[in-house]
This record gives structure tokens, sequence and C-alpha cells, in this order.
């Protein structure tokens, strides 16, 4: 079993830090390369370049719940949700499919019935 994962490119977990600025400030975050490259996937599927993503993500995140603690965390969490939404089906594994067009409300809505009834991916 661990083989799998033992024997997978070590590049997936090494980290690299990216700089970029957040309403006039210059900050930085440092994530595994298989993060970037899944948030890479999400941005490219809007016509994004990363930056513009993670900008994006950080002003919605504070616009709805205020001061941003971990934003890295959040950054693997939403990874994690991508892959375990296009699992469930709810995500179109077809890359020209932008996030945007999805029905957010109609998504959320069927996760949370599926998490009440103890059918949640376990992915996610």
């Amino acid at each position: 079993m661990c083989k799998l994962f033992i024997e997978a490119d070590p590049e997936l977990w090494q980290t690299r830090l990216r700089s970029l600025r957040v309403n006039g400030f210059a900050t930085s975050v440092r994530l595994e390369n298989f993060y970037w490259r899944v948030l890479g996937e999400i941005a490219a599927r809007d016509s994004m370049s990363l930056p513009q993503l993670l900008v994006r993500l950080h002003g919605e995140l504070d616009a709805a719940h205020g001061r941003v603690e971990n934003f890295a965390s959040f950054l693997r969490v939403c990874c994690g949700r991508y892959l375990a939404l296009q699992a469930e089906g709810e995500v179109p594994r077809d890359l020209g499919t932008p996030i945007r067009s999805l029905d957010a409300e109609a998504i959320l809505s069927r996760e949370a019935r599926r998490a009440a009834r103890g059918t949640l991916s376990s992915a996610a």
C-alpha cells in the first residue's frame, strides 16, 4: 500500500514560497508543489493567473469571515475539497468548465446532505 505514496515524485511534497500583493501589502504563501499544481488548475479553469486566484480567494474569505487566520491551510483545504468534489461528480473533470459557472449553492446543499447521512467522500 505505502509504495503508491512512498515512490511518488518527491517534488510533489517539496515546498515553494510564492509572493503576492493582497490589498496593497506584500505577503508570501508556502505550500507543497502538489497544492500549487491543483491551485494552478483551478485558476486556469476560470482564466485567471495563480496570483489572481489567490488574491480573489483571500478577498472573498476576508469578506465572508473577517480576518484570515491561516491562509495556507485554507488553500490546502480548497485543494482537497476541489479534488473531493470532482470525485463526487460535483465539479466536472472537464477543465473547460469554469468553476464560476457551477451552482455553488446547490453543490453545498448536496454536500451538506451527504455529510448528514455520513456518506461524504472520505477524501473530503
